[in-house]
């Protein structure tokens, strides 16, 4: 992404902004659902869920946050190059053969076999690891019951296990089978840590919350908590509930300009495949940013845009990089007027869930070549 500020070309197309004071809040309301000794460790993962890695992460290290996951090498080689201090945990495969890297930027891989765990302590370079134990929602990670297995990783000479964790698969969800599911995964989790203890090998830092595991698990006496969607101001759906409501502020706003404005007459068709045909005479507004800029096609006919502090239905197909809204319901509306599609009175969690998505996909379609006008950035120590 290209950052640019308030004052530059940024706003003649379509550009996200970024408040900077919301994350600053943010962080320190995340913070403050800690248990003592408890880090909240951020994911920065898919260039910082679509609000760009290089405004949120040196951000985020003048706040003091000193721990970071991401999905491949890559994104943390990234982050080291953006001057982030502090663990960066990885939690993807990563070949052996870039074990070099891992260990020259103190880097901190995810292991989930003895066989990946080997070829990393084959090079002999004392890079960090992460143990990722699977309880259960069989994507990766080493079996709860391969005790063994925890064993060798854990004592293996070459590699420094310094971080142990698993993921909840149903911690968003306080649905009675879900809870009791998650239940089941924690008791499989402090099992096989029991059965390593018992054999005598120190256990490293453990986590194994992320944003909802935090809001209804806040209890668990960890390490870390993983702390995504979140940390950006909102949660991944609308009107789910939590144990706990943190008082969150969105960062990213998706803003675009009126190109155009022209009068549809009563019977006449708008965009591709008339998909829209006007049932009364209207203002149509051409929007610049369309699906390419990350503006999901489905809120064809169903989302809305905010103009002029007024909402306008998108009417017609949304297009590559336009749009177009019925802007008849705002009063003196004119070409170069800003239009907000995600921010505001339209919440990330609402958009997604007209879009048939949830918020973090809707984030991670975010075009990577969008400008970005960082705000109140003074207020970010």
């Amino acid at each position: 992404m290209t950052y640019q500020n308030p004052d530059a070309h940024a706003r003649e197309r379509a550009w996200i902004e970024l408040s900077m004071a919301a994350l600053e809040h943010n962080v320190s309301a995340l913070k403050g659902l800690l248990r003592p000794g408890c880090e909240l460790m951020a994911v920065l993962k898919a260039d910082a869920y679509g609000h760009g890695a290089d405004a949120i992460a040196p951000a985020l290290d003048a706040l003091g946050v000193r721990a970071y996951a991401v999905a491949n090498i890559d994104e943390a080689v990234r982050l080291r190059r953006l001057g982030v201090r502090g663990e960066i945990l990885i939690f993807g495969y990563t070949p052996p053969g870039r074990a070099a890297t891992l260990a020259a930027m103190d880097l901190t891989q995810t292991v989930g076999s003895p066989d990946h765990a080997r070829a990393l302590s084959f090079r002999g370079l004392s890079a960090k690891c992460a143990l990722e134990i699977d309880t259960g929602m069989h994507r990766s990670g080493l079996s709860w019951e391969d005790e063994a297995g925890a064993a060798e990783i854990l004592t293996l000479p070459g590699i420094r296990v310094t971080q142990i964790y698993t993921h909840l698969s149903c911690s968003d969800s306080l649905e009675p089978e879900d809870a009791a599911w998650t239940g089941e995964q924690l008791k499989r989790f402090w099992g096989i840590l029991d059965a390593v203890k018992r054999r005598g090998i120190p256990i490293p830092k453990i986590h194994v919350q992320s944003t909802y595991g935090l809001l209804n698990y806040p209890d668990l006496a960890c390490d870390y908590v993983r702390v995504g969607v979140a940390l950006y101001g909102v949660l991944s759906y609308v009107n789910r509930p939590t144990r706990v409501t943190p008082d969150l502020r969105p960062v990213l706003a998706l803003k675009t300009v009126v190109t155009a404005l022209r009068t549809v007459r009563a019977g006449e068709a708008v965009g591709y495949g008339r998909a829209y045909t006007a049932p009364r005479d209207a203002v149509v507004a051409t929007l610049a940013v369309g699906y390419r800029d990350g503006v999901p096609r489905p809120l064809s006919g169903m989302g809305h845009v905010a103009i002029r502090g007024r909402l306008a239905p998108i009417v017609g197909k949304i297009c590559m990089d336009n749009m177009t809204v019925d802007a008849s319901a705002i009063p003196d509306v004119r070409v170069g007027d800003t239009a907000t599609v995600i921010g505001g009175p339209l919440p990330a969690p609402l958009v997604a869930e007209q879009a048939g998505a949830f918020t973090p996909e809707l984030f991670g379609r975010l075009s990577p070549d969008l400008p970005v006008v960082r705000l109140n950035t003074r207020s970010v120590r």
